[in-house]
């Protein structure tokens, strides 16, 4: 890739080099052609712009140079070349491919520390490049090597340099990487290194900002987390990613009192994006047909369609073997990266201004459950004093150090439960409640949204609960600044629900309720997503759904069900589904005919297999509660009794047993309401067939 695009591609991993051989069949002049423009593009790479590895990077370059030289020699000499010349020139091929791969990774921005702490790897794999060019130097046949005086000159210097290039680490990364040991070493033991040798190891690298420890952060998270999504817990990197990852947080934390999030925009490579693309592209377009998220990591199966590759994997693994969106058979497993599609993602971020690797918290998500321990002790040990740096900030810090650690507890709780339960045990929770109520709107933002992260802990959600601060939450969803932060404050509630003590305290609060079917009539696509979901796990027994009834959530319910979002109608017959198991429910239901005709039409047309369930469910509650009058109105309705029939063909256990009761309790009121036969008159003779 060329010098100024410092992203690695999609689907290769870091520091991996996979390669294409040519074809054996292919023209020799063909391959020639495709070579000389691989090694130009080798040898556009400048070695002084590199962290590490510059000597040995260097002398890399300059044997690629050379070999530009003799292989333009070789072309301009205009004489065909042999069919014996493809071996050679295919080795020439795969040795450039790994150099093109090797150096992008050098110079990849966020990967500039791991890339010190390999520096032996890459080196040895330099080496092995260096002496693959001379190897296949010498398979090329004479008349290729000797095409002209200048080539074989160039042949002669090139197998020279070749063979002896000098490709070690520099001594300073060597002093760097000692250095690096050495605090993570002081992390084992709890101790905190000087500030002065962290700036020193970061300086080696080129890390000088706040932007620039969080990227390297970033990229370490997405390695750790890219093995633990593979299985691979047993992986030997894990301890020193995870030690680097504590290294740069600390850094993060410790060092750096600015958050400069505006020169990643700055620096991002690549050009700009154009106002156009963002104008016409659709973000639903973008999103996977599976998880409706935007899509990370597009790739494209065999139908032609496309889903982010953590989706479709979970899909295929899962036994399904059938296109998703088509339902046409997957003659393959493979799936295809969707370049086109992932360029367009990212630059629909950057419009916005958003990292892509901010976005891709999807992607990890089963991954993240694997985080619950440290990996190592210095990881622990990092983690814990940059803990402790924050808590102190938050408790006693001026306004702004209280901003900054706010974001940053934001970050760190992100994405690692080792991360929230280090956060729950030291006490973040309640000067995180007292930030709430902050006026300035992205300092109550990023509470909430700590506060958020730390809620998908047990030890989290419990520390909220007794420091009093349902109320705070509460209020949060309905008068919080920012429109992230409502919707972030619903989703706390939807962590706390499964815990039926915490929902009774969430009940007990008047205005708790009514405020999430406001935000489920209001609020955005999420926010609605949010105030369902929680609203489903508060809503329990007569009281609470009483108090639903009342706040008009059935209205609103069945606002959402001729929608265009699905997952929002699936979502809401859940929900009314818990309604309707309340007599009160039930009758705030049956009030409206058009909703109970919708919810026949909504069993008959979704696609949904749970939707389905709890749209039969809330049909047999509604004639348990409503009686025969309702079961004669629903046998009325034409449409019902075939989505009942393939039910019991096609549903689940449940729903099959649902579907069988309303149809037997539908004939009952119809034989019970026929007319009895007319006795004949007395003395009349009865005929009987």
């Amino acid at each position: 890739m060329p010098p100024h695009d410092r992203r690695a591609p999609p689907g290769r991993r870091m520091l991996a080099l996979p390669t294409v051989c040519p074809c054996e069949a292919i023209a020799p002049g063909t391959l020639l052609a495709s070579l000389v423009a691989l090694v130009a593009e080798v040898a556009r790479h400048d070695a002084a712009a590199l962290p590490v590895l510059r000597r040995g990077a260097g002398e890399a370059l300059r044997v690629t140079r050379v070999l530009l030289a003799f292989l333009e020699e070789v072309r301009e000499a205009a004489a065909p070349l042999p069919d014996a010349s493809v071996l050679g020139l295919s080795e020439l091929h795969v040795a450039m491919q790994k150099l093109r791969f090797l150096l992008a990774d050098c110079s990849r921005r966020g990967a500039r520390l791991w890339v010190l702490m390999n520096a032996d790897l890459v080196a040895s794999e330099l080496r092995f490049v260096l002496c693959s060019v001379a190897t296949a130097l010498d398979v090329l046949p004479a008349d290729v090597v000797g095409a002209s005086v200048d080539a074989g000159e160039l042949a002669r210097l090139l197998s020279q340099q070749a063979w002896r290039a000098p490709v070690w680490p520099d001594e300073d990364d060597g002093r760097a990487t000692r250095s690096v040991r050495s605090m993570l070493a002081l992390f084992r033991g709890s101790a905190t290194p000087h500030a002065e040798d962290a700036m020193m190891v970061l300086g080696r690298v080129g890390i000088t900002s706040w932007c620039d420890c969080a990227e390297e952060a970033a990229f370490l998270e997405a390695e750790l987390l890219d093995r633990l999504e593979d299985g691979r817990e047993n992986d030997n990197d894990l301890v020193l990613i995870s030690g680097l990852m504590a290294f740069l947080v600390y850094c993060r934390v410790v060092l750096f009192d600015t958050v400069d999030t505006k020169k990643a925009d700055a620096a991002a490579p690549g050009p700009r994006p154009a106002a156009s693309c963002a104008a016409w592209t659709s973000q639903e377009a973008l999103q996977c047909p599976i998880s409706l998220e935007l899509m990370t990591d597009p790739v494209t199966v065999t139908t032609g369609q496309t889903y982010d590759r953590t989706s479709i994997k979970r899909w295929v693994k899962s036994g399904c073997r059938t296109c998703p969106v088509t339902g046409e058979k997957l003659r393959s497993a493979q799936f295809v990266p969707n370049v086109a599609a992932r360029g367009i993602v990212e630059q629909l971020l950057l419009a916005n201004g958003t990292p892509l690797h901010e976005q891709q918290s999807s992607k990890h998500r089963s991954a993240v459950d694997k985080t619950a321990s440290a990996f190592g002790p210095a990881a622990a040990g990092g983690v814990r004093l940059a803990v402790a740096f924050l808590i102190a900030r938050l408790s006693r810090g001026t306004p702004e150090e209280q901003k900054k650690a706010a974001f940053e507890v934001r970050k760190l709780a992100k994405r690692n439960v080792y991360h929230r339960a280090c956060l729950a045990e030291a006490d973040a929770v309640p000067w995180l409640l007292h930030l709430v109520s902050s006026a300035d709107a992205s300092v109550q933002d990023n509470a909430i949204a700590s506060l958020l992260n730390l809620s998908k802990h047990a030890d989290g959600r419990r520390a909220l609960v007794e420091a009093g601060g349902l109320g705070l939450v509460v209020d949060a969803v309905n008068v919080a600044a920012k429109v992230e932060a409502r919707q972030n404050a619903a989703a706390i509630l939807f962590y706390l629900s499964p815990n039926s003590e915490y929902c009774q305290e969430i009940g007990r609060i008047p205005e708790a309720i009514p405020t999430l079917v406001r935000l489920m009539r209001d609020g955005t696509y999420r926010g609605r997503k949010n105030a369902l979901v929680s609203l489903h796990g508060v809503l329990h027994g007569a009281s609470s759904i009483g108090k639903a009834v009342t706040a008009g959530a059935v209205g609103v319910l069945a606002s959402l069900l001729p929608g265009d979002r699905e997952d929002l109608a699936n979502d809401a017959v859940a929900l009314l589904a818990r309604i309707g198991e309340q007599p009160a429910g039930a009758t705030a239901v049956l009030a409206s005919s058009e909703l109970v005709a919708s919810l026949v039409d909504f069993l008959g047309a979704s696609a949904s297999r749970s939707g389905k369930d709890h749209c039969v469910a809330l049909l047999a509650s509604l004639c348990l509660h409503g009686g025969d009058k309702v079961v004669a109105l629903m046998g009325k309705m034409a449409a019902l009794m075939p989505a009942l029939y393939a039910l019991i063909a096609d549903g689940s256990p449940l729903a099959n047993k649902k579907a069988r009761w309303l149809i037997n309790e539908i004939h009952r009121v119809y034989e019970q309401r026929q007319p009895l036969p007319v006795a004949p008159p007395a003395g009349d003779r009865v005929i009987r067939v």
